[in-house]
């Protein structure tokens, strides 16, 4: 059985975080302590994750809520039901549209079994994340850290990681993802729960809003 975050072990986290990174424990001192943050299992939530791609959140939920709004009930099947002009309408690109019709006929043709991967090791679920298009290593790496709430999960290629890396560290410039995975090193085994500590770091310091991961 896969080890999953659960409030005990997330508060734990902190805990030795913070003692053993003092920038963490400024981070927490300042704006307290991060939400959990969590998102359901299943097709809705990689959907969403599709959307956010190189976009705002803001931007990503609404183009969301327009598209379940026109499908009634987003599933596989009404995914793919939908004509190009619905997808345009919602506000969801020509690409992201291929993105989510590959997903839904991955899920019913079954070479993708979502209720599986909670029973494997995150190195396996991203390789059966990522034979999906336009599912890469962020995405996968976010459905991780969020929905299966696994504890080590270090997604590099989020730019919002890389920013709130920058001001914590006192950097020259953002870190690229190479350096960034040699930052996490050191939060190991708990480094999405460090991922939180920067999140609620970014999204507590005023600044330009950017886009999203990868």
């Amino acid at each position: 059985m896969n080890s999953r975050l659960t409030l005990a072990t997330f508060n734990k986290a902190l805990t030795i975080l913070t003692h053993r990174d003092p920038d963490l424990g400024a981070v927490i001192a300042k704006f307290g302590k991060p939400p959990i943050w969590r998102r359901p299992r299943g097709f809705e939530t990689l959907v969403l994750l599709i959307l956010e791609q190189q976009v705002s959140l803001a931007s990503a939920r609404a183009a969301y809520d327009r598209l379940a709004a026109t499908a009634v009930e987003l599933s596989p099947e009404k995914m793919l039901m939908l004509r190009d002009e619905e997808y345009r309408a919602a506000g969801v690109s020509r690409q992201k549209t291929r993105y989510i019709r590959h997903l839904s006929e991955c899920l019913l043709d079954r070479s993708l079994r979502l209720d599986r991967l909670g029973r494997m090791g995150d190195d396996d679920v991203r390789a059966q994340l990522i034979q999906v298009k336009g599912i890469g290593a962020w995405t996968a790496d976010v459905y991780l850290l969020m929905a299966l709430m696994r504890p080590d999960v270090w997604p590099v290629g989020d730019i919002a990681l890389q920013a709130a890396a920058h001001g914590i560290k006192g950097l020259a410039a953002r870190p690229d993802p190479a350096e960034l995975t040699d930052i996490g090193e050191a939060w190991r085994p708990w480094r999405s729960v460090a991922a939180r500590i920067l999140w609620h770091h970014y999204l507590s310091t005023p600044r330009i809003r950017i886009t999203g991961g990868k």
